[in-house]
């Protein structure tokens, strides 16, 4: 399998989640489930079947993790010499050319992205576009309403 790259950050997230889902979750369903055994007939149990349902999603859950984890590529962007070049962890300042609008952007991993926090997925097609260029260069990114240019204002190692 390929290996998926990942900010320091984003592992560090994924494994505070594999900790709480199976040192907190996991006992939590476990009980329940015990509880529900106890009111008899399972049949007709509604709880029985809920905590179940939730046992299966948890564990699920913790098996996308852990496979996630086993094939990270961590990369930590601080520790890579700065040379104005867009990759994957930097945080980018662009500038909108038709309308002078600046806007910031972290190029993160898939399982990282979260546009209102402004970190875009490297596989995204606005990062696509940035990877391989250097602080002045301009981009042309296209987008669902159409093509943007952008001009690569400041490539930051954070």
């Amino acid at each position: 399998m390929n290996r998926i790259p990942m900010t320091v950050e984003g592992e560090k997230a994924l494994r505070e989640e594999l900790t709480r889902l199976k040192g907190v979750e996991r006992p939590r369903i476990s009980q329940a489930i015990a509880e529900a055994r106890e009111l008899g007939d399972l049949k007709e149990n509604a709880e029985y079947h809920a905590a179940r349902e939730q046992q299966g999603f948890v564990e699920a859950r913790i098996k996308d993790i852990e496979g996630k984890l086993s094939h990270a590529q961590v990369i930590d962007i601080t520790t890579i010499t700065k040379t104005g070049k867009v990759i994957f962890g930097v945080t980018l300042q662009l500038v909108n050319l038709e309308d002078d609008q600046e806007v910031e952007y972290k190029i993160v991993g898939d399982d990282e992205a979260d546009i209102k926090a402004n970190k875009i997925s490297v596989n995204s097609p606005i990062a696509r576009a940035l990877i391989g260029k250097e602080e002045g260069d301009v981009v042309v990114v296209n987008t669902p309403s159409g093509q943007v240019e952008y001009e690569i204002d400041e490539v930051q190692h954070v």
